[in-house]
């Protein structure tokens, strides 16, 4: 999908598709692990839907919890669940700026024949 060290540098139009690309993953990465927060909160603790959302956009978002947790199965769903939120975040920050990062390692990629050996 990228071009590899040998390949001229994509065009501008090609690396904002890619750009648009990595990011509608990105996208679908954060909704995928909303997804899963809200139906843990809802199934495991018990939560509304609406609560269910508002506690999983919390956590994945950085913030916290909202809501008091009933019992112990909860509290080790929203342990998993901030442990799984940080990984995320991770990775969709890697997922963003890949495209950025491999575009500017490719434009200031020096070949061997290039270095000074002395």
């Amino acid at each position: 999908m990228l071009e590899s060290r040998q390949d001229p540098i994509a065009p501008r139009h090609v690396f904002l598709k890619r750009l648009i690309l990595f990011l509608m993953l990105a996208i679908g990465v954060i909704a995928f692990a909303l997804l899963l927060g809200i139906l843990g909160y809802h199934s495991i603790a018990g939560f509304s839907w609406v609560d269910s959302i508002l506690n999983a956009s919390m956590i994945l978002g950085g913030m916290g919890p909202v809501g008091e947790l009933p019992n112990d199965d909860a509290k080790l769903f929203a342990s998993a669940y901030a442990l799984f939120s940080g990984l995320v975040f991770i990775s969709v920050m890697g997922i963003v700026l890949t495209p950025a990062a491999h575009r500017a390692l490719h434009v200031f990629h020096l070949d061997e024949k290039d270095l000074d050996h002395s």
